[in-house]
């Protein structure tokens, strides 16, 4: 299974040569001073759409087959996938539809819209994004490409890590978000070629433990309820990302909502980067010292950095009007 994976993973970056930025990899002396470790950043929030997620959304795409891609592309999508769904659509001349749950951030619905794909919304449940995505294939017979549980995409993904390790390595421990698990499975693939004894260690909210209590237990958890601000980490855990975890991943660290909240203030005040919560994730535990401590080599991947940020202008905006009175 590793030699296939590899394969694929080679695969995947010959697509997406001259396609995808080769993002950059940050360091801080503050992070590194707090961690007692060295640790680097990639900066996937300053990819194409905003995240990783257009590392594998085109690598799948562009691995489709001629009479596939006349067919179009559908995916259900709380806003990062779908927003790399349709561009890579639209970089390709598909067409594609992405059902969003009603309760998705208003930045990314609007974006997955501006970058030309038909939005459907739905219900914020699991069930009902899946039963809204039935109903549009059987409709139009677009092709459906799931955010995390695909080979294409989870080798695209592991093109990030490829590219941190390859800048920034030799790395000790590598750390990322889970959500439907496409990122650490990909990223566990690189480290498991590239690196001679690293820990892959997956970063999940508290509120939304479903990869952390299926790796516990041995059974994939997939009816649950996730409760976290870290809206892109709410997706279940696919069967083919869980079965790479329980091969390839160490283990999951567990961080608060007040933890991400205040990682992601620290990234932005300290290291002048825009990251969205659930890059934040990731970050927490080199803060709240449950990672690092012994002077370890870090490589850690900056899922992205799609905010809303309408309300905080809104704010902004109500204060200097309050100021320009006084």
């Amino acid at each position: 299974m590793k030699d296939r994976l590899w394969k694929e993973v080679a695969d995947a970056r010959k697509r997406l040569e001259g396609v995808v930025h080769v993002t950059p990899t940050f360091t801080s002396s503050s992070v590194d001073q707090i961690a007692k470790s060295s640790v680097s950043f990639k900066a996937e929030n300053l990819q194409r759409t905003g995240s990783f997620k257009f590392r594998g959304a085109y690598s799948a795409l562009s691995a489709l087959t001629e009479d596939e891609r006349k067919k179009g592309v559908i995916t259900h999508s709380s806003g990062n996938h779908g927003q790399a769904l349709a561009l890579a659509a639209k970089m390709l001349n598909e067409r594609a539809f992405v059902v969003m749950p009603e309760n998705a951030p208003a930045v990314k619905r609007e974006a997955v819209a501006a970058y030309g794909a038909m939005v459907i919304a739905c219900a914020p449940t699991q069930s009902a994004r899946e039963e809204k995505t039935r109903e549009i294939i059987e409709q139009t017979s677009a092709v459906f490409i799931d955010s995390h549980d695909d080979l294409r995409v989870i080798a695209g993904q592991a093109t990030a890590t490829v590219e941190l390790i390859e800048a920034s390595g030799p790395f000790d421990i590598l750390l990322a978000p889970v959500g439907g698990g496409g990122l650490i499975a990909g990223t566990a693939v690189a480290a498991s070629h590239l690196l001679d004894g690293a820990r892959v260690i997956g970063c999940e909210p508290a509120g939304a433990d479903d990869a952390y209590r299926s790796l516990t237990s041995g059974q994939r958890i997939t009816d649950f309820t996730p409760r976290t601000i870290a809206d892109g980490l709410r997706t279940p855990l696919g069967k083919l990302n869980f079965e790479i975890m329980q091969q390839m991943v160490d283990s999951i660290v567990l961080v608060s909502e007040e933890e991400i909240v205040q990682a992601m203030r620290f990234v932005w005040e300290r290291m002048k980067l825009i990251i969205e919560p659930s890059s934040a994730v990731a970050v927490a535990p080199l803060l709240n010292g449950t990672i690092g401590g012994n002077g370890e080599c870090i490589g850690v991947i900056l899922s992205g950095g799609n905010v809303d940020l309408d309300g905080f202008f809104s704010l902004l905006a109500k204060t200097s009007g309050s100021a320009s009175q006084a």
